[in-house]
């Protein structure tokens, strides 16, 4: 969420105070609220200035992780709860930023209930239905043993559009591809095939990291091999790879948007510049892993923070 080519700006007194430790101790002015005493004290101020370097950021994510892997075993019941919370989110907020119109209450209403909403197109409940099944294959997926592969990617696109869009699902397309509004230009599609077998090799290769999840989604929204459908596909390989390093899943919420279609556009256009971009996904996942053991310590899930 930090602003390229500017310096971060100090901290200000309007600044919400941090419940972490460091928090309550000197007064940290924040905009992320309460932090566990695990965890480090919020890396943002009020107005969204980067404050702390992305080291720093990466020390927290392990500080919260490993505070994380030593609640999971003493909470089954909350922690199934808090899944199930987190996937309805994952395809209300990865469907929100690409223009669906349901609200995540509206969404777990489908999911769960089958309750249509009148007056939304039928386009968006699709949607919803897609995306959380590909959310419970990719889960299955993270479990298994098969390898991370250019096939993965094309089933998790497929399974993402089947209902919605089922003429592009899964299938490379064969015309030109554009962002309206974006100077991005994508590869020629005749390119395609040969970009997306050497990124399942590279996928072969990737260390189990965060930083390598992250660089995942934006190689493959730079390929931009579908007609449709990209940045839904690049957020659940990226979940998939995160989950299989041992982490839990980062939704890019609506609030999220500018920062992280901003930081996108920057590595396309600065030649694969992705500082920026892992800035705003490893503050998403230190924000996710601090809700989560939030939750397990607390023992109740995030409930009501959508509408």
């Amino acid at each position: 969420m930090g602003r390229p080519g500017r310096a971060p700006r100090p901290l200000h007194a309007g600044g919400r105070t941090c419940g972490g430790a460091a928090g309550r101790a000197g007064g940290v002015p924040a905009a992320l609220g309460f932090c566990p005493k695990v965890c480090a004290p919020c890396e943002i101020d009020y107005i969204g200035w980067v404050v702390r370097t992305l080291d720093q950021i990466k020390a927290d994510i392990a500080g919260c992780k490993a505070a994380l892997d030593g609640l999971r075993a003493l909470q089954g019941h909350t922690l199934d709860h808090l899944q199930r919370y987190y996937d309805v989110e994952l395809t209300y907020t990865s469907n929100a930023i690409e223009g669906n119109t349901l609200t995540y209450r509206e969404t777990a209403e489908l999911i769960e209930h089958g309750i249509t909403v009148g007056g939304k197109p039928l386009r968006d409940h699709l949607e919803a239905v897609d995306h959380y099944d590909a959310v419970q294959w990719m889960r299955e997926t993270a479990i298994g043993g098969d390898q991370v592969s250019e096939g993965i990617v094309c089933e998790l696109h497929r399974r993402i559009v089947l209902r919605s869009s089922p003429d592009i699902a899964g299938i490379y397309s064969n015309h030109a591809r554009r962002i309206a509004g974006s100077p991005v230009i994508f590869p020629n599609p005749a390119k395609i095939p040969v970009l997306m077998e050497q990124f399942g090799q590279w996928l072969a290769a990737a260390p189990p990291t965060p930083e390598a999840a992250f660089d995942a989604h934006y190689r493959l929204t730079a390929i931009h091999p579908f007609s449709d459908g990209h940045g839904r596909a690049a957020r659940l390989l990226m979940n998939l790879m995160l989950l299989r390093a041992g982490y839990v899943p980062v939704a890019v919420r609506p609030e999220d948007r500018k920062s992280y279609l901003d930081s996108l556009e920057h590595a396309s256009l600065s030649d694969g510049d992705l500082e920026p971009f892992q800035r705003v996904m490893h503050i998403r996942l230190h924000d996710t892993l601090r809700d989560y053991v939030t939750a397990l310590s607390e023992g109740i899930a995030p409930e009501g923070r959508h509408p």
